[in-house]
């Protein structure tokens, strides 16, 4: 039986050479991932504002006026333009943003909103003195048969 005499056994590796220098590239590949997660459920939130789909009327007058938005969601959530505001603080918060400038505001409901929700907003705004705008979507027009 022969017996090398090269420093053979555990660790030898270390024994002759330089440094060993190796990069673990596992905790970083663990938040590049942890990243991408985030990024991929943050994304659609940050595309997207306030969804909100206003019922369709046949009639529709075209204004083209700077106002402010108050927007009503399915929920009954209250947002003045993108920033959810209370119901009863709406007069006032219109009236902090806009100054005395603001006379009339624009208003947004899903068509899927109970009642209640606008009905307080609507009367919050006119004891305020707010002319009030209801924003609807025109109705496509069905096509004409002969």
């Amino acid at each position: 039986m022969a017996i090398g005499t090269n420093g053979g056994g555990f660790g030898s590796r270390r024994r002759g050479g330089g440094a060993l220098s190796e990069i673990n590239v596992t905790p970083f590949v663990d938040v590049v991932l942890v990243l991408l997660i985030i990024f991929m459920l943050t994304a659609h939130v940050m595309e997207f504002g306030i969804e909100i789909d206003v019922p369709k009327v046949r009639a529709v007058k075209e204004s083209a006026q700077d106002l402010p938005i108050v927007q009503i969601s399915k929920d009954g959530l209250v947002y003045l333009n993108k920033d959810a505001v209370n119901i009863n603080e709406l007069g006032n918060i219109i009236r902090q943003k806009f100054g005395g400038k603001a006379k009339a505001v624009y208003v947004r409901a899903d068509k899927d909103t109970v009642f209640q929700p606008i009905a307080t907003v609507l009367a919050e705004l006119g004891a305020q003195g707010f002319q009030v705008n209801v924003v609807t979507q025109p109705e496509e027009a069905a096509p004409k048969r002969r």
